[in-house]
């Protein structure tokens, strides 16, 4: 994974995580990498990786079994959530930058209707 110099390292982290969450990659239930796992996995440092997870289990992400380890969370419909916010998440910042570049919001929806256009070629 390459960090954006804009962001803390830990938040990325966290957002790719979740990403995975979303996608099925990791499944309500499973079993997360151990902080160590997850310190190299991201090659992050290991104070990194033990935040990454207190932030996520605070966020209701994940949730630790003391001395079996991080687990995902079990809400099926949390990620339906998480999805939802991360797309409007995506859309507010895809419209506040076309809007500083001066696009309207139909020219905007134009651009997108071409873009899908010459992807379907």
């Amino acid at each position: 994974m390459e960090y954006n110099a804009a962001a803390p390292i830990y938040l990325q982290v966290i957002n790719d995580l979740k990403k995975k969450m979303v996608k099925g990659e990791l499944k309500p239930g499973e079993k997360m990498p151990a902080s160590r796992e997850l310190a190299v996995m991201y090659k992050v440092n290991q104070n990194t990786a033990a935040r990454i997870y207190r932030e996520m289990e605070l966020e209701g992400y994940c949730f630790t079994k003391r001395g079996i380890g991080t687990f995902v969370s079990e809400e099926e419909n949390m990620f339906e959530n998480v999805k939802k916010e991360m797309a409007e998440k995506l859309l507010e910042n895809f419209m506040r930058e076309m809007g500083d570049l001066g696009f309207a919001k139909t020219d905007i929806l134009s651009q997108i209707e071409d873009y899908e256009e010459e992807d379907e070629k």
